[in-house]
């Protein structure tokens, strides 16, 4: 236990968690952005659009995200991009598609006679998507939205595989470090990374349950 109250170490690990921090946040922000929009063209009556979609969710899914960390970081080395650069575009690329397939769904998952019925009272296409698709949608995505949040922000561990200095990164050089004046380090840095990472997912989920009720 006195490892984890040494104020050096505590630095250390504050500081990978503020990595955690940037590469999670910085992900979800692009997956909610371009991710609605991919859902969005994924629903339009458009062959062409749909099978490009189509192949980048595809492509993005089966291909296992840490691979694609080595393809953009060793692969694409002559574009110079930083390691946490790398982690950042793999992540959001990876929550765009996610987050794609999810809009998606949920507005194929509306009824037909919501929209007709909204032409029918005379509301434009905008109107219709802003009044009835766009809210129903929201309270669709809520569940699987923080379901996907919470993978993003556990999946940046996978960055210390390419020498990012994230929390777990952190956590393993800590445990080396003071493994012989420590040998139950592991035990204790380890219990309180899991610590942190509960810390980071937890409000997520107690936001989601607040939006919920005040949808319903």
């Amino acid at each position: 236990m006195e490892i984890l109250l040494d104020w050096q170490i505590i630095k250390r690990i504050l500081e990978g968690v503020g990595v955690t921090f940037i590469i999670a946040l910085s992900a979800i922000f692009f997956s909610c952005i371009f991710g609605v929009i991919l859902g969005y063209l994924m629903t339009l009556p458009c062959r062409v659009l749909n099978v490009f979609c189509r192949f980048y969710l595809e492509s993005i899914r089966i291909i296992p995200i840490l691979v694609w960390l080595f393809i953009v970081y060793f692969g694409l080395s002559f574009l110079h991009l930083s390691a946490i650069e790398t982690c950042i575009i793999v992540f959001s690329l990876w929550g765009i598609a996610e987050m794609g397939d999810l809009v998606r769904g949920a507005i194929s998952s509306i009824p037909k006679h919501q929209s007709q019925s909204g032409r029918a009272l005379g509301l434009s296409e905008m109107q219709i998507q802003i009044f009835i698709i766009f809210p129903q949608t929201l309270k669709r995505l809520l569940p699987p939205l923080v379901n996907l949040f919470t993978r993003m922000i556990k999946t940046t561990s996978l960055a210390a595989l390419i020498g990012v200095s994230d929390m777990l990164k952190v956590g393993q050089q800590i445990i080396e470090i003071n493994i012989i004046d420590y040998p139950q380090a592991s035990f204790w840095v380890y219990g309180g990374i899991f610590f942190l990472y509960f810390l980071l997912c937890y409000p997520l989920s107690f936001f989601s349950r607040i939006l919920e009720r005040k949808f319903a």
